[in-house]
């Protein structure tokens, strides 16, 4: 499966769409100033540290939702708590599961224990969630929490669960450097077999555990996949779907590295069947919900309003090939992180007999539109600057050519046009390339190119493109393709400019929301 080429690095043309790149590298500006870098309508933290969301549970009305925190950049920590209604307005609650002294919590997840298979109640919040017991590294273990006031107080079992016995073997540093990985549990009901279903991210594998209450646990068995050039398994997911032709289907995934052969490091998913001692994977080949650099620790959870046929989705909007570093909201606003807007996902029937996830943003956010502006079609070849500027908004349009090479959008584009973000489709990729946005003292490169695969004889494509003073996300035509960028847009980096490289291109339907603060 590897490509003839990367999709990430491929240069997108020659015309004035593709200037900046092929005239050197990145346009770099100035840092930030002290004006708030804060995102409009995405989850921020209040301060600090955000780090991987955990899976929401739904109680009192709403949507738990957790997520890693710390006071210091990618330091130790726990988890924090924030509630929503509708996946875009969000109420922080402060820490959760807080930080011990040498014994932080990373990554899991969290149930509703309705039939109080556990002990503590019909309805307890019953989370498991990743320690290393040696309160460094090794013996990484499964340890359980539980609430009974819907997730906001927890009380802890003191031993873990779910036990590293390979960790707890280990002895010297390359044993304990193959069995330290073994962590982020993600918990699913069977059903069928009446049991709990956890599956656990080792370093080459999934390792896939059974329960009946929730605190004795047995192994059952290891997935693993031919190409381990895809990287180790974190923050796995696991969930059942009805799709829209009526089937039902479960879907295993996983943030997971696939740089090296020019794919994501993202959210890669397998459909398949749990027979209740293995997952068998319909295709081994996985999937992958979307193609930019910034979508990891991706969580999945049931809308309240279509539990069986419709999920909601998020992400950490960053990467751990550069997530250790400063970001302009540190200086700006004190804290480092944000997490992707809410999805909507469906599960739908392609053409070729398999089925795919597909995405659209979450339609509570036409609830926070301030302002919508409809600008007149435009025939480019060439360039055209739009008159309008803003921060924080969704640009909606289609496009149709015939002989262009390259055609898009450029977004944050500053009045000299020396800064932009391009968006745009080049052969058979789809691109957000923020290169031209890049920003002295938080640079980006080499990682500034993202491209998701589409039809190289396509002449047209409809786009929705979501901009937010630090980010980029554009989902494409139906939302079989997203793509997710951070991008460090300075103050004036408002503008928008289309352009089409090789011909003329047409531009309509060009609508913009912007949004304000969700409240």
């Amino acid at each position: 499966m590897t490509p003839e080429f990367s999709r990430r690095t491929i240069l997108q043309g020659t015309g004035a769409g593709a200037l900046a790149l092929l005239m050197g590298g990145a346009a770099t500006g100035p840092a930030h100033a002290s004006t708030s870098q804060r995102a409009v309508y995405h989850m921020t933290p209040p301060s600090g540290w955000l780090c991987d969301p955990q899976r929401p549970v739904n109680t009192n009305g709403g949507y738990q939702l957790y997520y890693l925190h710390s006071s210091i950049n990618n330091g130790q920590g726990g988890w924090d708590h924030a509630t929503t209604t509708d996946g875009v307005s969000f109420t922080h609650h402060g820490a959760v599961l807080p930080l011990q002294p040498n014994f932080p919590v990373w990554s899991g997840s969290g149930v509703v224990d309705t039939a109080n298979t556990a002990g503590f109640g019909a309805g307890a919040v019953v989370v498991l969630a990743t320690k290393p017991t040696d309160g460094i590294r090794k013996y990484q273990e499964q340890y359980l929490y539980w609430s009974t006031d819907g997730g906001y107080t927890f009380t802890a079992l003191p031993d873990p669960v779910i036990v590293n016995t390979d960790g707890r073997a280990a002895t010297t540093p390359a044993e304990v450097e193959n069995a330290e990985w073994f962590r982020d549990p993600k918990i699913h009901w069977d059903a069928v077999r009446s049991e709990w279903v956890c599956v656990i991210g080792r370093a080459r594998y999934a390792a896939f555990y059974t329960s009946t209450n929730l605190r004795n646990w047995e192994w059952k068995s290891n997935f693993d996949y031919p190409n381990h050039a895809l990287g180790g398994i974190e923050c796995p997911d696991l969930f059942e779907m009805t799709a829209g032709d009526g089937t039902r289907h479960l879907v295993f995934a996983a943030s997971m590295d696939a740089y090296s052969i020019g794919l994501p490091m993202t959210y890669a998913y397998w459909m398949g069947t749990w027979n209740g001692t293995s997952f068998v994977a319909d295709n081994l080949t996985p999937q992958w919900l979307d193609w930019g650099w910034d979508w990891y620790a991706g969580v999945t959870w049931p809308s309240v309003d279509a539990p069986e046929t419709k999920r909601l989705a998020t992400a950490w909007m960053n990467n751990w090939k550069y997530a250790a570093r400063d970001v302009p909201t540190d200086a700006s606003d004190g804290y480092n992180g944000q997490n992707s807007i809410t999805r909507e996902l469906r599960l739908e029937k392609q053409g070729g007999g398999w089925y795919s996830l597909l995405s659209s943003p979450v339609s509570a956010l036409t609830g926070y539109v301030t302002a919508t502006t409809t600008l007149p079609n435009q025939t480019v070849n060439g360039s055209v600057v739009l008159p309008w500027n803003g921060r924080a908004y969704e640009l909606e349009l289609d496009i149709a050519w015939d002989t262009a090479a390259n055609v898009g959008v450029s977004v944050g584009r500053s009045a000299d046009g020396s800064r932009h973000t391009n968006i745009g489709k080049y052969g058979g990729d789809l691109y957000v390339d923020r290169a031209p946005s890049d920003a002295a003292g938080y640079s980006l490169v080499p990682y500034t190119r993202a491209a998701a695969p589409i039809d190289a004889n396509a002449r047209s494509v409809h786009l929705r493109i979501f901009v937010d003073k630090q980010s980029v996300e554009v989902f494409v035509n139906a939302g079989h393709s997203v793509v997710s960028q951070q991008v460090h847009f300075a103050d004036g980096d408002t503008g928008i400019s289309l352009y089409a490289d090789g011909g003329p291109a047409n531009f309509t339907g060009i609508t913009i929301r912007e949004f304000g603060n969700p409240i």
